[in-house]
């Protein structure tokens, strides 16, 4: 976390077990189903570095896909966030079929950097960072599969101050636009307040994190 992390590549393997950092029952923050019950299961490890990430998932569990269903449905919620660190790093496409297969909505969380061909009914919300100061298009695939995007806004960090072009010009998808969390309240209030004016100006859809606002993880 706050870029301290390994930068790990991509894991293969079957898909039976997959390298897990927490499981737990919220409400979905941000985005396209904010407010909705949600069981959340927080990936191991990430292929970016971020400067401003404050999530811890480096401290994984290797977990066999079934053994994660079983813990996943004794929430009874039917909404089941994949995050991470970076999802699609590891070979999650028979995990989530399986979770289609028990009725549970899914929604992934991707920086975008990783494309894999995951079931038509999962929900990709893509989330592009710019480690280097500088961000990188979208792959094809991904941008044909994306349900959203969301970007991180600062007035601080030059590369978020603005929504950029990662090759979403002519597909139509929602763009959200999140103020970046610093840890400081001018600060924060400040990428609220910009968040706000490009909402305004360009019509994004305006994300905060609610969760933080109501107290739970």
């Amino acid at each position: 976390m706050f870029g301290n992390n390994p930068i790990r590549g991509l894991e293969k393997g079957s898909g039976d077990e997959l390298f897990v950092q927490d499981i737990f029952l919220t409400i979905q923050g941000e985005g396209p189903f904010v407010g909705h019950a949600a069981v959340f299961m927080r990936l191991g490890g990430c292929n970016l570095a971020c400067k401003f990430c404050d999530t811890e998932f480096e401290s994984f569990t290797q977990i066999p896909i079934d053994k994660i269903l079983e813990k996943i449905l004794s929430f009874q919620t039917k909404l089941v966030v994949i995050t991470g660190g970076e999802p699609m790093r590891q070979p999650i496409e028979k995990f989530c079929q399986l979770l289609l297969d028990n009725n549970l909505k899914v929604q992934i969380e991707t920086n975008g950097t990783i494309f894999r061909n995951l079931p038509e009914k999962v929900h990709i919300v893509c989330s592009p960072k710019a480690p280097n100061g500088k961000y990188y298009k979208l792959r094809e695939d991904m941008l044909r599969r994306i349900n959203a995007l969301k970007f991180l806004i600062s007035t601080k960090f030059e590369a978020y101050k603005d929504v950029p072009d990662v090759g979403q010009s002519g597909y139509n998808i929602p763009t959200y636009v999140q103020p970046m969390d610093e840890y400081d309240a001018e600060l924060n209030k400040q990428n609220t307040q910009h968040a706000i004016k490009l909402a305004q100006k360009f019509g994004y859809i305006l994300s905060v994190q609610t969760h933080k606002f109501i107290g739970i993880p």
